[in-house]
Order: structure tokens, then sequence, then C-alpha cells
């Protein structure tokens, strides 16, 4: 269930409570006159099945000029009248994707924070220690911990509601992300080769994580299904499952061996792990923007509204 707090101009509270009383999902509906100061209105508070939340918010557009909505999850809800919603509500609440909030969430992770610089560049020193070390467990924390997604799900959004402004925000994210965290663990690789404590003698012994240099059909595969699980996970706000498509994809750990081959010159290595890195964005980017098409087009209960 989700909780609503609308605040309506006096005069058109009569028409949002009535909305609300006409959608299929909604209950405990509470109106308190005059209780907003700022925007000055009436407070209109309810709970709303998750898949019905698109059909209020596209019949409530009106308020986010003139009044205000604000959303958010309901971690327990001891109601029968509440479950009797969830059920007259059309399809399953973990299918179900509120489009705005999507909406907000990429375009938050769309933008470039220090948050994001600081993880993407720790993340990659770790996976290029991994790659020096033929450490697989070194890898699969850089995997996890590599904040990348975020900007190629806002690039999967932009691209199905062709807001170009957002594709470009986003690319350019992560294109600065990772060219900053490459330079940085160049740098610390180049020092590491002045003080002797590496050499292409360290890249010639990592037979446990060669895959990260050659891409392959496989490659794009497990990026395609990394890419369309990435989306559902977001959209279903399934984070346990999000953990498992930062562990299903090398693009981190690509990054790390681009800054450790250049480090040493080796061009070959150079090459390959820039491959995948290319590889696996694209891949996540096609299944990720074909999966949210499928979301909006095929499964209406839960993207009645086209405007967003």
């Amino acid at each position: 269930m989700l909780h609503l707090r609308l605040i309506s101009p006096a005069a058109r509270t009569e028409d949002a409570a009535a909305v609300l009383e006409d959608c299929a999902g909604v209950t405990n509906i509470v109106v308190i006159p005059g209780a907003a100061r700022e925007p000055a209105g009436d407070v209109i508070m309810c709970d709303a099945a998750r898949e019905s939340a698109n059909e209020v918010l596209g019949r409530l557009q009106w308020l986010e000029t003139e009044g205000s909505i604000a959303i958010e999850e309901i971690d327990l809800s001891l109601s029968k009248v509440a479950d009797h919603a969830v059920e007259e509500a059309p399809g399953e609440p973990d299918d179900a994707v509120v489009w705005e909030e999507l909406a907000q969430r990429v375009q938050s992770e769309s933008r470039i924070t220090w948050a994001y610089l600081t993880f993407l560049a720790i993340a990659t020193q770790l996976a290029g220690i991994g790659v020096l070390q033929n450490s697989p467990i070194l890898i699969v924390g850089a995997m996890v911990l590599g904040p990348e997604f975020g900007a190629v799900a806002a690039i999967c959004f932009g691209l199905l509601h062709r807001r170009g402004h957002l594709v470009v925000t986003a690319f350019r994210t992560l294109v600065v992300g990772f060219a900053l965290a490459i330079a940085i663990t160049f740098a610390c690789a180049l020092v590491s080769t002045w003080l002797g404590w590496i050499d292409l003698g360290n890249l010639a012994r990592n037979q446990e994580v060669r895959f990260i240099v050659t891409p392959d059909r496989w490659s794009f595969i497990v990026a395609l299904l990394a890419g369309a699980a990435g989306v559902l996970s977001i959209t279903a706000g399934k984070s346990s499952a999000l953990v498992g498509v930062f562990i299903s994809v090398t693009t981190v750990p690509a990054a790390g061996y681009v800054a450790v081959a250049l480090a040493l010159g080796d061009w070959k290595e150079v090459s390959g792990s820039v491959s995948q890195l290319a590889v696996n964005v694209a891949g996540m980017v096609i299944a990720g923007t074909c999966t949210l098409l499928v979301q909006r087009r095929f499964w209406p209960q839960v993207g009645r509204r086209s405007s967003v």
C-alpha cells in the first residue's frame, strides 16, 4: 500500500475527493479542511494500492501545479478495508510500476554527485587490485560496490519516453564517472609500477579473472539478462535482486582492468577490457529499455498514465 498526502485548493477539494472515491484500490480517505498553510488549502490523505497509483496520479495531475502531492510506502497496514482495496485493484503490487516514482528516481540517479564518483572510484580501484592479485573475491566486491546501474536505468527510461536531455545527462554521468575512476586507478597503478610492486607478470598470472578481457556472445547475453533483471528490481523495489545484477556484469572490473593495463602498457589487454565495458553497457541499455517498454505496453494496469 501507498500513503498519499494531498494539498488541494478549497474550491477543488470535492473534485479531488471524488476522484479518490472513484478509483479502485483507494481507501482510508480523510479530508481536513483548511489544515494546509503553504500552499494554502485542505489536506486530503488516503491509502492506495500500488497498482492504482498511476490512475490516481493521472486524474489528479492538476494538483502538481495547484497544490501538492506526496507519496510514501506503508510498511505495515492492519486493516480489512486496506486488504479489500488491494484485492479490488487490478494486477499484483510487485508488478506495478509507479511511473512518476520511477521518473524521479532515475532523474536523481542520472546526476553526477560526489558520492557517485567516490563509490565508482573506490570500486574501480578494488577491481584493479583484484586483477593484479588474481582475486575473484575482490572482483565481486567491486561489482557490488559500483553505483553505475542507476545511470544505465536513466538512459533506458529516457529512451523509452524520448527524453533526450535525460539520456544525455545519464550518459555523461557514466562517461565522466568511469573516466575519473579509471584515471585515479591508473595513477595509483602507475605509482605501484615505479615502486616495483607490480609488473606485466601480474597480468600474465591472472587466469582467474581473464573473463574481464575476453568479451564474447555470452558476455552480451549476460548483459541483456542483467539489464532486464535490473530494471525489474528497480520497478518492483527488490533491492536484493539488484545486488545480483551488480554481481552479474563486469562493467567496474573492466574499468579497473583498463586502468591497470594502461599503467603497465599492455595495449592488447586495454582493448579487450574496453570492449567488455562497451558490450556490458550496451546490453544493459537494450534489455532495460525493452523491459520498460513491455511493462508499459503489456501491463496496462501498471501504466495507465500516458503523459509521463
